[in-house]
């Protein structure tokens, strides 16, 4: 049987039995996604009478073209807009969440006897919730737009950007075989520039280029575009050696800010469900049902833990930034499950040849035993609820309730509110300048030697060739600098407003205020060079051509200071231009 022939006939296999199988799993309103592993179950190679598949190699590419697709879309319902309205509650409950699961899925792997790889990656396996269930539970629930359920998205959102840098830490963990704390806070720092730098110019670029070529009314014009806009970015995420789902979710994130994300979404929807059901059957495939007899004590304890370590860890993160009554109880029992997150990681250390091959299915097996109870936990939720606040006793219910006051005393009212929604944007901007040049120096960096190859024809001196190449990056990073220096200026201009008050400074109050609007961001740019010279130490030229480097530089920004403000505040204004733009409606 030739090539072609036995893929077709595997992709007619999988999607004929996949669909019969969620056919039934629908009319029993159960989660298609469990339907599809149920799917690839049956015709697997561990369940009898033979295997129905008959090249797994091609299956796989596939299901990876699943991943890409499935955090892509999740890319795509995420949004900055919506997580500046979620705000405190999600980032607490989800980082409360996620570090009790990793120690609970660390420790229980310690119990069992496991490996110490198997016990990290079962941990982070069952840190992260479920979005596909948690969202089709709802709807089915009719729960979508209450209250707790716009905190359990905003949950899952801070848990999908958390789980992108746990993926990339995982498989530089995997690859070094152990945990240095500087390799993960150098691997963290890289991710998160890296996140920051592809969002803020993937949103200056690509809903423009967008736009564009929505002009011409060609569905099938914007499909290809946003499907090359895809697979380059993986490429290039791939090429500097982080996950390809990394670049699927940040490029997704960057095209929920165009103004054509509806249309997207509806053309991307066919192409992802056939792509992520071959993911979830191609998960199926990899589960051997003998293993729930072999290792049923170590599911039950795994389910166990994912339910009451999510009640707890969510509903406790929930609390804590003052969400009262049912409220926590409900987000906690709306998280209590596992999914595509942990089948990411699962797989990831399959492909790594890092975990042992029991973890797969039992995660697996875990997955679909908390997908089948989660709309009967959200049900539960406020009986459950009710039950716990008749046995609190007065006392404690009284100190909850002064806690939960205490804390909506914290929050900035009037003039301070104004004031405190002022600094929270002035340093947003100054981060976003500054991991901008921070990005411009380490790419010279990344970079070098295939520069350096370039330019050797008409510099054949090394030290000049990085005094050319450090140099090209201080001027890329003027605009940014000059920028940053402003919005410093500005703040400390702010913050000696409001500290320094005249009944105390008297006639030198002018004078103390005018000291500080200056110190702090000259102080400020200091540090900013004194960073930028450490981290680009590779591309550093000796002091006599780095004085002649910054002398020039001082002299552009004399000619052309006026011209760098100019260019940064176009960029700033198409930037929020682009956040602030409404999404076109759906026709």
């Amino acid at each position: 049987m030739h090539a072609v022939e036995l893929f077709i006939q595997d992709l007619a296999v999988i999607m004929l039995i996949a669909g019969v199988v969620t056919v039934v799993f629908n009319r029993f309103k159960q989660p298609v996604v469990l339907g599809y592993i149920v799917a690839g179950v049956i015709i697997g190679p561990h369940t009898p009478p033979f295997n129905m598949i008959q090249d797994e190699k091609t299956v796989h590419i596939l299901s990876e073209l699943g991943v890409i697709f499935l955090l892509f879309s999740l890319g795509l319902e995420f949004s900055l807009k919506k997580l500046a309205k979620v705000g405190a509650t999600a980032v607490v409950a989800a980082v409360c969440e996620i570090l009790l699961m990793l120690w609970i899925g660390y420790e229980i792997g310690l119990y069992f006897g496991w490996k110490t790889m198997d016990a990290i990656f079962l941990g982070a396996m069952l840190a992260v919730s479920s979005t596909t269930i948690i969202v089709k539970a709802l709807n089915e629930l009719g729960m979508k737009q209450e209250k707790f359920a716009q905190i359990i998205f905003g949950i899952l959102i801070v848990e999908d950007i958390l789980a992108i840098g746990m993926i990339a830490l995982l498989s530089g963990i995997a690859t070094s075989g152990s945990v240095d704390s500087g390799d993960v806070f150098n691997t963290v720092g890289k991710l998160v520039l890296f996140m920051i730098v592809s969002l803020v110019v993937g949103i200056l670029i690509v809903p423009r280029l967008l736009s564009y070529v929505a002009r011409f009314k060609s569905n099938e014009m914007l499909l290809v575009t946003v499907l090359g806009i895809l697979f380059g970015f993986c490429l290039l995420v791939m090429k500097l050696e982080y996950s390809v789902a990394l670049g699927a979710f940040l490029v997704g994130a960057v095209m929920a800010e165009s103004r054509q994300i509806h249309r997207i979404e509806r053309l991307i929807e066919p192409v992802r469900d056939m792509f992520s059901a071959i993911f979830f059957v191609a998960i199926g495939l990899l589960f051997d049902p003998t293993v729930l007899a072999k290792y049923w004590q170590p599911i039950l304890i795994i389910t166990l833990a994912v339910v009451f370590g999510k009640l707890i860890s969510c509903g406790f993160g929930t609390f804590l930034s003052g969400h009262g009554g049912r409220t926590p109880m409900r987000v906690g029992m709306g998280l209590a499950q596992i999914g595509e997150f942990s089948f990411i990681i699962a797989a990831l250390g399959v492909s790594l040849k890092v975990t042992s091959e029991f973890l797969y299915p039992i995660v697996v097996a875990v997955s679909a035993i908390t997908a089948l109870l989660t709309p009967y936990l959200i049900k539960a939720a406020d009986p459950l609820s009710a039950k716990a606040v008749s046995i609190v006793p007065k006392k404690v219910a009284g100190v909850f309730g002064m806690y939960s006051s205490w804390l909506e005393s914290l929050q900035p009212q009037g003039d301070k509110a104004e004031l405190t929604k002022i600094i929270r944007r002035i340093l947003l901007q100054v981060l976003i300048n500054l991991a901008l040049v921070v990005a411009i120096f380490l790419s010279g960096s990344f970079f070098v030697d295939g520069i350096s190859a370039q330019i050797a024809g008409w510099i054949p001196d090394a030290q000049i060739q990085k005094a050319v190449i450090w140099g090209a990056a201080l001027v890329l990073s003027l605009p940014f600098l000059i920028a940053t220096y402003r919005k410093l200026q500005a703040l400390a201009m702010l913050l000696a407003e409001v500290s320094v008050n005249p009944e105390f400074a008297g006639a030198y109050t002018s004078g103390v205020r005018r000291v500080i609007s200056e110190v702090i961001p000259v102080m400020a740019i200091v540090g900013i060079m004194l960073l930028i010279f450490v981290l680009s130490a590779s591309i550093l030229p000796p002091l006599n051509l780095l004085m002649f480097v910054l002398l020039g530089a001082a002299g552009l920004l004399w000619l052309l200071w006026s011209r760098f403000v100019k260019l940064h505040s176009r960029l700033q204004i198409a930037l929020f231009e682009t956040l602030d733009e409404a999404p076109e409606e759906t026709h």
